[in-house]
This record gives structure tokens, sequence and C-alpha cells, in this order.
């Protein structure tokens, strides 16, 4: 009998957990592809809508980039603050660009038509990766907003047509079902790496997860390893 993870990643090698609104899921998404493309594999993008403000509280800013309305402690408020500064020292080093949200944004209809231009095809959701990420990150995109997505995918190369329908039906229950899943199989943050029997979370892990994907031959690397990292 399988075990709890190998049972939720399936017949893929390596399934990979991301949200839209995650830093750290966006820095990940290049190192986790040179990684696969240099073991010549496949990576099975899921999404996972992160429930943010159960442990991080909510907040939003206004147009002046104030806080405008806070539901956090002193506590949390440091740890985001904390976060953001770090995603943004990785991010420079490879020239992208992360700026703070003005809110905690429901992320869940970007992970339906993450579902979405999956079905069509990897190298379309890889397409609609490449042209979502950025601009999110630069605050150009409401995510929530089903035009917005309609126009990505549509700049991405995808079939828009039926997209509506899906996001309300079909998708919409595709993406409940897979985030009861994986948070039942022990996934709560982004990126999260399934490969074998092991979960890993955090691309910090992606020389681990190389070497488990390679036969788990010679001595496993540690966390310092630069290999596939930045």
């Amino acid at each position: 009998m399988p075990s709890p993870v190998a049972a939720l990643r399936g017949d893929v090698p390596l399934a990979v957990y991301i949200d839209l609104k995650s830093p750290y899921a966006y820095l990940a998404i290049e190192p986790t592809r040179a990684m696969a493309e240099a073991l010549g594999i496949a990576i099975d993008w899921r999404p996972f809508t992160l429930d943010i403000p159960s442990y991080l509280g909510s907040a939003k800013l206004d147009k002046r980039g104030k806080v405008e309305k806070s539901q956090r402690t002193e506590k949390q408020w440091t740890g985001v603050k904390y976060a953001y500064m770090d995603a943004r020292r990785y991010a420079n080093m490879t020239g992208k660009t992360v700026r703070g949200t003005v809110k905690i944004w429901d992320s869940s209809l970007a992970g339906i038509t993450i579902l979405w231009a999956k079905r069509q095809s990897t190298a379309l959701l890889d397409r609609f990766l490449d042209v979502i990420y950025p601009p999110f990150w630069r605050r150009e995109l409401d995510i929530e907003d089903l035009s917005v997505l309609e126009r990505v995918l549509h700049e991405a190369g995808a079939e828009v047509a039926g997209f509506r329908a899906f996001a309300a039906g079909d998708g919409r229950t595709e993406h409940d079902a897979l985030n009861s899943a994986a948070f039942d199989g022990g996934v709560f943050g982004v990126p999260t790496y399934l490969v074998g029997d092991e979960l890993w979370f955090g691309r910090e892990h992606l020389p681990r997860v190389a070497w488990l994907l390679g036969g788990a031959e010679g001595t496993a690397p540690d966390v310092a390893n630069r290999s596939f990292v930045q």
C-alpha cells in the first residue's frame, strides 16, 4: 500500500504545489524547471490556494500604500515584512520584481486557471505561468477578475471559450478537491515538492529533490548545496 505522500503524488515522478500569491512559489519556478530539464523529467504543477489570514492575519493597503485595514498582530506584521524582504533579496538576484501585495488575494480563480491551462498542454501551462507571475508581482493584475484571467490566458495562447463555465463549475470542484486532498496529505505551504514517499517544502530543498529523482545515489546533498536553488 503506498504511503500518503505517494498516494497524493500519484503516477507522476514529481508534483509541485504552487500559489500565485506566494512570492516563494514565483521564485521557485525557474530553478525547478532547470532541475527537471537537467534530469529529463516532467513537472506536474498543481494549484494550492493558501489560507494566509488563518496564520498571518489579514490586511489591506490604500492607494498610497498605507495600511487601511488590519487584523494582524505586531508579531504577524514582523513576519510578513521579513518574508517580503527575504523574497525581494532573492528576486533581485535574478532581475525579478516582488512588491508587497495590497491585500490578501483570493487566488482560487488563478488556481482554477492553472487547471484550465494544464488541460490544454504542459507547454501552455508553462507559458501561462510566465505571463501571469511577473505582472502580478508588479501589482499590475487583479487575479480575482475573470476578465483579467481570460486576457492572460489569451496572451499565453490558450483557448478561452468555455473558461467561465469551467471556473464556475467543474474547475471550482476540481480545485477545491485538490486543495482538500493536498491539505489532508500534509501540504501546508508553497512551493511543496512530492517525490517518492517524501514531501519537501521550499525551493531550498531542490538539491535533495534532484538527488531523490536521480535515484538517491551517493551522499545526499544538504540544504546548503547551491545547485538549482538560486
